[in-house]
């Protein structure tokens, strides 16, 4: 925690960063989610904070945890987590690229009067499950420019980026390119001549069969909840023809997503496409543009499992940095094994609430 430098002043301290940062982690893997449950737990555990923190003054109020929180800078707080993950990494080496899913979420609560709700532009890795950085902006249409500024301030050599078609902009791809990583952009209809050149190519059959062919398809099938998913991945680096190639850096190939679902009886079909710097390899195609998922999924948990847009903290500063100690908590709980039953994010947080002592000890340890 000497990570993280103290501002306020000394004479006046009556709880050091520390204290509040283990308070805040240690009660959000328990299943508190807003600063008087924290509170509530750091009195009835404060034997056990003890062995971690000083707690010189006793258990800070609520309204001191909030408050503090609201003066940490959100970057140097990301800097510790990310400490802490390189702790834990092995460096398996198991993938030679890691899918980096770059997304934005709006903390719909964080809103007063006239005031926008900040917007987290988060990278998350979808291996190691684990937040890269994060940047907020006032509202989902600063997405653009902030994306290349946490671009700049994260290591992506060697990696892929997939980013939603907000994200699918000239200067983001070469910045991608620049920092010697490749990319998979999704394309809508705000690239609108782009998408439908590709939707169209993609359209002809007889390429199609090319592919299938000479190594361009990959097709995948799953059932989940009462549906079948069947997936197939097109890929070709036959894209001379393509009138604004020139335009986006590095760019080596198109990508198609055709998902059919069945339910019920009834079958129905969406497709997405997609520009790479990738060479054909319709492997890694696939897996990063399934890989994207992955961001999705941690903003649901965001939402479902540390109820995030529930929580009405006002203070900026003060939110981002919950919102940073949610993904920090959600790295944790992700590879526990709490029980000897399959338990979501949400079980694991409510089991590690019955028996704190027990269950943030292996958390711990891990």
């Amino acid at each position: 925690m000497e990570y993280i430098e103290d501002t306020r002043q000394q004479t006046k301290v009556r709880h050091t960063l520390k204290d509040i940062l283990v308070i805040v982690l240690f009660a959000t893997l328990a299943n508190a989610d807003d600063w008087v449950e924290m509170a509530l737990f750091a009195e009835s555990y404060q034997d056990y904070l003890r062995k971690y923190i000083e707690l010189k003054n006793g258990i800070p109020s609520h309204d001191t945890i909030r408050r503090v929180m609201g003066m940490i800078s959100p970057e140097i707080l990301q800097q510790l987590y990310g400490k802490w993950q390189e702790r834990l990494d092995k460096n398996d080496g198991e993938l030679l690229k890691k899918i980096i899913c770059i997304d934005g979420k709006t903390m719909c609560s964080n809103k007063r009067g006239e005031e926008k709700a900040s917007h987290i532009v988060s990278a998350w890795s979808k291996e190691d499950g684990f937040c890269l950085g994060q940047k907020a902006v006032e509202e989902k249409s600063n997405e653009i420019t902030a994306i290349p500024e946490l671009l700049e301030k994260i290591r992506i050599k060697g990696q892929i980026i997939t980013i939603d078609a907000m994200g699918t902009q000239t200067a983001i791809a070469e910045k991608i390119r620049q920092k010697r990583a490749d990319y998979v952009l999704a394309l809508k209809k705000n690239q609108y001549t782009l998408y439908e050149d590709v939707k169209e190519y993609f359209s002809n059959e007889e390429f199609l069969e090319k592919m299938r062919e000479n190594g361009g398809y990959k097709k995948t099938q799953e059932k989940a909840y009462g549906q079948i998913e069947t997936r197939e991945y097109y890929q070709t680096e036959d894209i001379k023809w393509l009138s604004q190639k020139k335009n986006w850096k590095g760019l080596k190939s198109i990508v198609m997503e055709k998902k059919r679902i069945e339910k019920a009886g009834k079958t129905t079909y969406e497709y997405r496409y997609f520009i790479s710097s990738l060479k054909t390899d319709i492997k890694e195609a696939g897996r990063a543009v399934r890989g994207h998922w992955s961001i999705e999924s941690m903003h649901w948990h965001l939402d479902v499992t540390f109820r995030e847009d529930a929580n009405t903290t006002i203070d900026k500063m003060a939110a981002q940095n919950l919102n940073i100690i949610r993904k920090w908590s959600l790295s944790i709980l992700k590879p526990a094994e709490l029980s000897r039953h399959k338990l979501s994010m949400r079980k694991k947080r409510f089991v590690v609430s019955l028996r704190p002592i027990k269950y943030l000890e292996e958390l711990l340890e891990a």
